[in-house]
């Protein structure tokens, strides 16, 4: 599962097999905890995240929304700015 980022001990991962993981999400692992969330909604589907840590993961994901769903639809990976 490729990482798509870091940032203040989070890591941004997603994988590319599309067809078996609907709808878009992106994995966020934050210490022992993990959360899959969806990119569109910033819902989670599974998985738990400190409030602080889903607060920007959620605020990273808006920001990159369009180049993460390129990433979902194409199955390109590149790398993507951290939060600052």
């Amino acid at each position: 599962m490729p990482v798509l980022s870091r940032f203040y001990g989070i890591i941004i991962r997603m994988y590319f097999e599309q067809a078996e993981h609907n709808p878009p999400h992106i994995h966020a692992l934050y210490g022992d905890e993990m959360a899959e969330i969806v990119i569109r909604t910033g819902e989670v589907l599974e998985g738990h995240l400190p409030p602080k840590a889903l607060s920007m993961v959620r605020e990273w994901t808006e920001i990159n929304k369009a180049d993460l769903l390129e990433m979902w639809e194409t199955q390109e990976f590149k790398p993507l700015a951290p939060l600052e």
